[in-house]
């Protein structure tokens, strides 16, 4: 079991950022995450493993001007 925004999710061995969020349906919404309280950009959503028991926070992008 991961968290994800203080809430519960299913943890699968072999899970990446890049599933988690095609998972939780958040994909195109996020630009960063902060996984254990470390920064992970797009980029790196593919090959970024989820740890089981991990703390995830997501960072949707924000436009303006």
């Amino acid at each position: 079991m991961i968290t994800v925004n203080d809430q519960p999710i299913h943890w699968h061995d072999g899970m990446t950022v890049a599933s988690m969020l095609d998972q939780i349906g958040a994909a195109r919404h996020c630009a960063v995450i902060k996984l254990n309280g470390k920064l992970v950009c797009r980029p790196k959503f593919d090959v970024t493993c989820v740890p089981d028991q991990a703390t995830i926070l997501l960072l949707p992008m924000i436009a303006g001007g």
